[in-house]
């Protein structure tokens, strides 16, 4: 018993100050570019280490530099290989590199609201709604705001009165949300229409009175119902509300600019607003491929309504956001139109080779065909075909818990990796992922 309280007397004489180890270089460049606290904390837990014999003395820098995190913030990057483009979990759209340069560029100061010609003040954001006017010919106006149930508010709280909608597009968003009770929260009525299954023109046309406000068609993003249905097609109900002075307002949610030949059933801005929708609003971070934001396009005096309402000052988004959404409208394809453009026979020649570097390391490695999917909420009826890499189930759970974190998904016994979600530079870190799991276990 003495001999081991004179070996744990001994491994505390030996733990480095704290003050000597903050005073290394390596370290002290760490605190500037980390924060003092956040390295003081990652030192005293080595310390422990060192306590424990888990950890030599003289390692005591590197073992800190080894587990100090990339930057200040708790967020971690990820690689998504569940198949799922716009994965909401992990944050939906990656941004494109030209975007991630803007952000930078902007995080200083800038000219977000000055004239640098006048020296007077400008409009807010002018260049990133411009981009969205270009982008989207249809549409005399934009707004942007921080989300698309931001957009949905700040129309229903403008417009008031009473909103006509489909009683089968009232539906929950995720986590919980729906959108009647989004729209309850502004204090809009609404007026339901039609059944679950069927709508039709009249049952619009007979909800219309001197209290309506707009009326609203919510594209139902994340379900489809199928048999003895019926819908009203943009474009018959604003020939139906001609006339009436009664806007028109569709939330097609997902952000696509143009009709897209993977996705014949979902709906885009520019056909929208083209077939007579009065304002269109979507989300910047689905398959836009942009920032999260809400845009809002459409006719010139109802932008203008909302911009002009006190609400759109709490909803407004930052000048990174629309330097992020500026260059993803201007800049090189972003990432999440890259991924569904991906060509299957080059997912599967990705996959074959990545199989093939694993096997060839002693793991049990195959290439095969999967499905992925456009997530968010989007296209739920059309699985993409895509090309994967399986694995061991037991690979799953270690694969999040490394160094750089990797989430596929579980099919039966074996964890896939699919590659339309992976961009084609990542496919030497996710080999490098599962090469450093596999070698935790021999």
């Amino acid at each position: 018993m003495p001999m081991v309280e004179n070996v744990r007397a001994d491994r505390r004489r030996q733990v480095p100050r704290t003050d000597t180890l903050l005073a290394d270089p390596q370290l002290a460049e760490a605190a500037e570019r980390l924060g003092r606290e956040l390295v003081k904390a990652t030192v005293q837990r080595v310390q422990q280490r060192i306590r424990e014999g888990a950890v030599l003395p003289a390692a005591a820098v590197d073992a800190v530099l080894a587990v100090l995190p990339a930057t200040a913030s708790s967020l971690r990057p990820v690689l998504n290989a569940t198949g799922v483009l716009v994965h909401t979990n992990l944050g939906r759209a990656p941004l494109s590199a030209a975007a991630v340069a803007a952000v930078a560029a902007a995080s200083g100061t800038t000219d977000v609201e000055l004239d640098l010609a006048t020296g007077r003040r400008g409009p807010r954001g002018e260049a990133a709604l411009a981009a969205l006017l270009a982008a989207v010919p249809a549409a005399e106006a934009a707004l942007v705001v921080n989300n698309c149930a931001a957009a949905l508010a700040l129309v229903a709280t403008t417009l008031g009165g009473e909103l006509v909608i489909a009683r089968g597009e009232l539906v929950e968003i995720g986590d919980g949300f729906r959108i009647p009770e989004l729209l309850g929260a502004t204090g809009a009525r609404l007026r339901e229409v039609g059944t679950t299954n069927r709508v039709t023109l009249g049952d619009y046309r007979d909800a219309l009175h001197a209290e309506t406000g707009a009326v609203l068609k919510v594209h139902p993003s994340n379900f489809v119902v199928r048999g003895f249905t019926r819908a009203v097609p943009i474009a018959e109900l604003a020939a139906g509300l001609a006339g009436r002075g009664v806007p028109l307002v569709a939330d097609v949610g997902s952000g696509l600019l143009r009709p897209h030949p993977a996705l014949p059933d979902e709906p885009d801005l520019q056909t929208t607003l083209a077939d007579g929708a009065d304002l269109v609003l979507a989300s910047g971070d689905k398959l836009l491929g942009g920032p999260q934001a809400g845009i809002v396009l459409g006719r010139a005096d109802l932008v203008q309504r909302l911009r002009r309402h006190p609400l759109y000052r709490a909803l407004r988004v930052d000048k990174t956001t629309l330097a992020a959404l500026e260059a993803t409208l201007r800049g090189p394809v972003p990432p999440v139109p890259q991924m569904l453009a991906a060509d299957v026979a080059g997912l599967r020649r990705r996959a074959e080779a990545l199989a093939a570097r694993l096997a060839a390391a002693g793991l049990d490695a195959v290439a095969v065909d999967s499905e992925a999917r456009v997530g968010g909420g989007g296209a739920p009826e059309h699985p993409l075909p895509s090309a994967a890499v399986s694995l061991p189930e037991a690979f799953a759970d270690p694969l999040r818990a490394g160094t750089r974190p990797v989430v596929g998904y579980r099919a039966g016994d074996r964890t896939l990796l699919d590659l339309r979600s992976v961009p084609p530079a990542a496919d030497g870190e996710l080999a490098a992922a599962v090469l450093e799991v596999a070698a935790r276990w021999t």
